[in-house]
């Protein structure tokens, strides 16, 4: 094969050659030599990368040479790649590299702030006070927290077009990436095989000005998922179900990494609405691998050629260069997780978790006798249908499916339903293919694309009043008492 550029930061080249023709045995790896400490690849006459995905390999080059032929997760794999300075992180109080998690003290450097509009403005503030004409990194505003449901779209903000998480899903995330959001659900970008981490305004400021953020190290959850979804089951009832099993403060401290072959049959939006709810159990962020649905919806949302870029990043340097020369977007076989959670997917039934906490996961196959034992209000007063958990075009066709089936057997629904889409894209495309007709059709209420009641900014108008006593069923990620409506009898 023929040889491939290395250079260090002083500019001299070093060399990644196959052995001279006949002096090696088959399947032989070809010999790397490494003539500095620190190496840079160049991509030239191979592939013009972007420049995150230059900065990525360099670094992870680095963690390689730090950490040498220790076994590493995709989540390792990402969040050491953005460390300010690999080696001095990696090793310091660490035992040499074998204790990192929950030990290390990472100073990392994102490549992306997400805002929303509630934390921003004091993000901004501070970061006009720092005098600097621009960003050090990417960054963007999503106005979604403060529009308050009520009526409708139209009535509630004129137009109704406004962002969501799902936005940052759509636009700017993609696999590799390191994100700061200042929303505990940013981890939504997860499903797309990124490190995205909710923190506050303050954080935010810190990599807007070019500061390494810093984090302790978090261990490693892994989650083993095996078989198929069966009929009526949801990606949602994963969630719900590890939530059960963890409750709100078992994944404080970890990244949620998932694997498995179950993995492969999930949808792009479905990992995401997983790793939307990690941050209800505590966790730090949440993850999943790059699939053949992470391209199928980067082609969907307009970004072939980011799906064509994490291909041949995984490809790169070639066939027969060294394993761990090679960055793929899926933990190292033999990497190990400090904690493993097994679910077949085969045999997980539908969830409702709550009330008043995620983590009181019931399956639906008992939820009318635990109504029951627990005098629950029976009668239901509304339906709440997206947010930024369940809100992608996926998620509500799987409603109008079931309105149109129901509306087939000459049944309406008893109780007002509300519909919060993702983005406007999203919104848009419902439009264009009827369903929104359809949910209006069925008495639902549009409201525009925010977070509306699932922060509580909703105002009721079907005569419940706060002090009521009454039963909300919802898709959305959060059901603390009084979270919908300030209903602190909820």
């Amino acid at each position: 094969m023929a040889p491939i550029d290395l250079a260090r930061h002083s500019g001299h080249l070093t060399k990644v050659r196959s052995s001279p023709a006949g002096s090696a045995s088959p399947g032989h790896p070809p010999v790397l030599v490494l003539r500095s400490a620190l190496l840079i690849f160049s991509f030239s006459g191979i592939w013009p990368p972007t420049p995150v995905y230059e900065r990525l390999y360099n670094k992870y080059t680095q963690v390689r040479r730090v950490l040498g032929a220790q076994r590493l997760t995709l989540a390792e794999k990402i969040l050491y790649s953005h460390l300010d300075n690999p080696e001095e992180n990696l090793l310091t109080d660490t035992d040499n590299g074998k204790k990192i998690r929950g030990s290390a003290n990472l100073r990392l450097k994102p490549d992306r702030v997400n805002m929303q509009d509630a934390s921003a403005q004091m993000a901004l503030l501070q970061f006009m006070s720092c005098n600097l004409a621009k960003p050090a990194i990417p960054a963007s505003i999503h106005c979604d927290h403060l529009i308050v449901g009520s009526r409708g779209a139209e009535d509630d903000l004129e137009a109704g077009i406004q962002t969501n998480k799902e936005t940052v899903l759509e636009n700017y995330a993609i696999p590799g990436l390191m994100m700061l959001g200042t929303d505990s659900h940013s981890p939504n970008a997860g499903g797309l095989c990124t490190i995205t981490i909710g923190v506050g305004g303050a954080d935010a400021v810190e990599a807007l000005v070019g500061a390494p953020w810093e984090l302790k190290a978090p261990k490693i959850l892994g989650v083993n998922l095996t078989g198929q979804l069966r009929d009526w089951v949801s990606p949602k009832d994963v969630i719900l179900n590890l939530a059960g099993q963890l409750t709100v403060r078992g994944g404080t401290g970890f990244i949620i990494e998932y694997f498995g072959p179950g993995v492969d049959s999930l949808s792009l939006t479905g990992m995401a609405t997983i790793c939307n709810m990690g941050a209800e159990v505590g966790a730090t962020t949440s993850v999943f691998p790059f699939t053949a649905a992470s391209s199928r919806y980067l082609e969907a949302t307009r970004r072939l050629q980011a799906s064509k870029n994490a291909e041949a990043l995984q490809a790169f340097p070639g066939k027969e260069a060294p394993e761990d020369l090679y960055f793929k977007f899926r933990a190292d076989e033999g990497a190990e997780y400090d904690q493993v959670i097994n679910i077949n997917l085969s045999e997980l039934e539908p969830y409702i978790n709550g009330p008043f906490t995620p983590d009181l996961a019931t399956p639906l196959s008992k939820f009318k006798e635990v109504i029951q034992q627990e005098s629950w209000p029976e009668q239901l007063s509304a339906g709440l249908i997206g947010s930024c958990t369940n809100s992608s075009y996926e998620d509500m066709t799987r409603v109008e499916s079931l309105l149109k089936d129901a509306a087939a057997a000459g049944i309406k629904p008893a109780s007002d339903f509300y519909i919060t889409p993702g983005s406007e894209q999203i919104r848009a495309t419902l439009e264009r293919d009827g369903t929104l007709k359809t949910f209006e059709q069925a008495g639902g209420i549009v409201l525009s694309n925010a977070c509306g009641p699932c922060i509580g900014q909703w105002q009721r108008q079907d005569g419940v009043t706060k002090g009521t006593p009454n039963a909300i069923l919802t898709s959305y990620n959060r059901n603390f008492r009084g979270r919908n409506d300030g209903n602190p009898r909820l």
